[in-house]
């Protein structure tokens, strides 16, 4: 059943990227949407849809389509890249991934690696724990005009980029909460630090063989010590509400 869905999925997938062929602006080329909710047929619903050309990549020259499906049980997102050519949009990127999140695709662009380009990431899984939200992120790659899947993120919830560390920053809640530190690396996210408040509050951080080292390990006598998310772990620094 699933190798069927699938090829129904590509199938519609390059139906829907005959828009590669020279065509009239309309206003997906110029401004931001998104739309929910479009029935096509008793097997398949287009749940939700984003376009933007506005803000992603290099400004004015991409444009991003996120479109979640629905065939039969099972639900999709197609995420397809395309930088502007002469006369007509190019694609560059197609994405498909399974998607179990409840919630909407709530997309977010913003410049994840600090290198003047946006990026994008957008709810892609229902987490097992209230609080953590699930997303995937795409980074632009201005060299070759290509939006990266960051194969790793889901397993970061609450990510954001920390403009202090140059890195991104996760927040994940548990029995009691991690802040985790991460830098980008191709095509995956890589832990190199965190603060782990629990019982104790443990700043540790990984070296490149993956072993962890303790900075230091803390008494927690105010619960309400344990739910801080922390923007630096050496000096340890908290974010202000």
């Amino acid at each position: 059943m699933k190798r069927y869905i699938f090829i129904l999925l590509v199938f519609t997938i390059s139906c829907s990227t005959k828009q590669n062929k020279p065509e009239q602006k309309s206003v997906q080329d110029t401004s931001l949407q998104n739309n929910v909710t479009e029935v096509t047929d008793a097997t398949t619903e287009i749940i939700e849809t984003f376009t933007d050309s506005l803000l992603i990549g290099e400004k004015g020259k991409s444009k991003i389509e996120i479109i979640k499906h629905r065939v039969f049980e099972e639900n999709y997102v197609i995420i397809k890249f395309y930088t502007k050519g002469p006369a007509y949009w190019i694609s560059q990127n197609t994405y498909v991934y399974e998607c179990d999140a409840m919630m909407g695709l709530e997309p977010f662009i913003s410049d994840f690696n600090h290198d003047s380009f946006n990026d994008i990431t957008f709810v892609s899984a229902t987490a097992a724990r209230g609080g953590n939200e699930v997303r995937r992120l795409f980074i632009y790659k201005e060299d070759d005009n290509t939006l990266t899947s960051i194969l790793n993120a889901q397993d970061f919830p609450n990510m954001q980029y920390n403009n202090e560390l140059d890195c991104i920053d996760a927040f994940l809640i548990h029995g009691g909460t991690t802040t985790v530190f991460a830098k980008l690396e191709n095509d995956s996210l890589i832990e190199f630090a965190g603060v782990n408040n629990s019982n104790h509050r443990t700043v540790y951080e990984i070296n490149k063989q993956g072993k962890e080292k303790v900075l230091r390990r803390d008494s927690i006598i105010d619960n309400n010590d344990v739910y801080v998310r922390y923007r630096n772990y050496n000096p340890l620094k908290a974010y202000t509400k």
